[in-house]
């Protein structure tokens, strides 16, 4: 009996990538088609389909595996080349939870050092996520979403919390896409990110950190209960 293949459907691309930075860009490119779920867990990357693809030649297609394998996107595995990681219920409740203090840490420093610019912005945000909320655009949604997790850490002026931060942020970023999934979690965190910048506008750094924090922790366990539902309806 034979094994069962997975084939990854990739789509085409208009403008193969330039030759600045080709791994870089590859990982890019992976990056975004492995947290819209455009490849799929456990899909194989295969070289030469990818290569082809990207525009680029494998010696730069194997250096971006490289760098989402150190970002927890994709598993080298010897002799049979690269496919995309899997994630499970226990790596997401662990993900959460470290994201969940570093985003409590740096909301609370946030509520304290934010300009009026920035509260500005992340008032500008809020409205543009409700927008799309409204219209149902979850692409657009999504990435309105990051940017306002990203504003508030980088409100914090604390590089340590960012960094930390942005070491975690390619897993959470796939993730939390799939929050989305449940339109009733979708619509909690709407009025979640409301009831967040508002502390943040009042300057109530605890009530921040704790909004910001529980915002985290029930997106992760979205995603853990959907993961069973999944597991269950199998």
């Amino acid at each position: 009996m034979g094994r069962n293949r997975i084939t990854v459907s990739v789509p085409q691309m208009t403008n193969p990538i330039s030759r600045a930075g080709l791994h870089d860009v590859a990982a890019d490119s992976l990056r975004q088609m492995i947290v819209e779920g455009e490849l799929e867990p456990g899909a194989r990357l295969g070289e030469k389909v990818l290569s082809e693809v990207l525009g680029i030649s494998r010696t730069p297609l194997r250096e971006s595996f490289k760098l989402l394998a150190a970002e927890g996107l994709v598993d080298l595995v010897p002799n049979k080349g690269a496919r995309v990681a899997c994630l499970d219920p226990d790596e997401v409740r662990d993900l959460f939870e470290a994201a969940a203090g570093i985003e409590r840490s740096g909301a609370e420093l946030a509520a304290e050092r934010l300009t009026r610019d920035e509260l500005e912005r992340l008032d500008q945000l809020q409205g543009e996520i409700e927008d799309e909320f409204a219209s149902g655009n979850r692409e657009r949604y999504f990435r309105l979403n990051q940017d306002i997790h990203q504003s508030i850490l980088a409100g914090s002026k604390n590089d340590v919390l960012v960094a930390a931060h942005r070491w975690l942020f390619p897993r959470l970023e796939r993730a939390r896409y799939q929050a989305l999934q449940s339109p009733e979690r979708w619509r909690h965190s709407v009025s979640e990110h409301r009831d967040i910048l508002l502390a943040l506008k009042e300057g109530d750094a605890q009530r921040a950190g704790q909004l910001l924090s529980r915002h985290v922790l029930e997106t992760g366990r979205s995603i853990i209960a959907n993961f069973r539902d999944r597991s269950n309806a199998a």
